[in-house]
């Protein structure tokens, strides 16, 4: 059976928000980031959509079969609905692919598979905020985009589990981007990595778990 569908409307009007104050958000952050531009925000919604027909027809992103959905998942946040293959993307759209497919690195998809596999077990939201930091963490599983595609697989993951998806509000950003930025520093399996990822990813789970808005969902 298929599992709720996503309110894009209002995943919309909260992004949109975000975009609208986001000099007075980015001031807050310990590592400033870019810009929520029109194109970063018309890419992301895309992302939503296609998160949403996954759940529609019940696609699970972390299950064996399912890589390629990753990808296409990376590819709309970072380019919309144009075609990777072609233009100007092509290039970076075989380094992405070279980089995803590979097994002897800790940051490839197989090994984002098995950290799902083994991870089973832990409480939802852990477990969605432990997949997030896996693709975050170095080797990162994807070389753009990681942090918006990891937040739509942490999604996808809460949602099957009938909890609302995570979505950028004014009131999150903060503690959403902060950790982040320190994910994205640590080194998978290293000391540094034993010793912070736990932290942060209770830290985490406890925002999403927090900030979870049955509005994000349709009813």
């Amino acid at each position: 059976m298929p599992t709720q569908r996503l309110n894009l409307s209002a995943i919309e009007a909260s992004l949109r928000a975000v975009q609208a104050h986001f000099d007075e958000i980015n001031a807050t952050l310990a590592t400033p980031r870019d810009p929520l531009q029109d194109d970063v925000l018309t890419n992301l919604l895309a992302g939503y959509e296609y998160l949403d027909f996954l759940l529609f027809n019940d696609i699970d992103l972390l299950a064996r079969g399912s890589s390629h959905h990753l990808l296409r998942l990376n590819f709309l946040v970072l380019i919309g609905a144009q075609d990777p293959a072609k233009g100007d993307w092509a290039g970076a759209t075989r380094q992405t692919e070279r980089r995803f497919y590979d097994d002897a690195s800790r940051g490839g998809v197989r090994a984002l598979m098995n950290y799902a596999a083994e991870h089973k077990g832990d409480g939802i939201w852990k477990r969605a905020a432990g997949v997030y930091i896996h693709i975050l963490s170095e080797p990162q599983l994807f070389i753009e985009g990681n942090h918006r595609t990891g937040a739509l697989v942490m999604s996808q993951v809460l949602v099957r589990e009938g909890k609302p998806p995570f979505v950028l509000t004014e009131r999150n950003a903060k503690a959403y981007f902060d950790p982040s930025s320190l994910v994205k520093g640590c080194r998978k399996r290293s000391l540094r990595a034993l010793l912070e990822i736990p932290k942060l990813r209770k830290r985490l789970a406890k925002l999403i778990e927090d900030e979870a808005d049955q509005g994000f969902l349709l009813r």
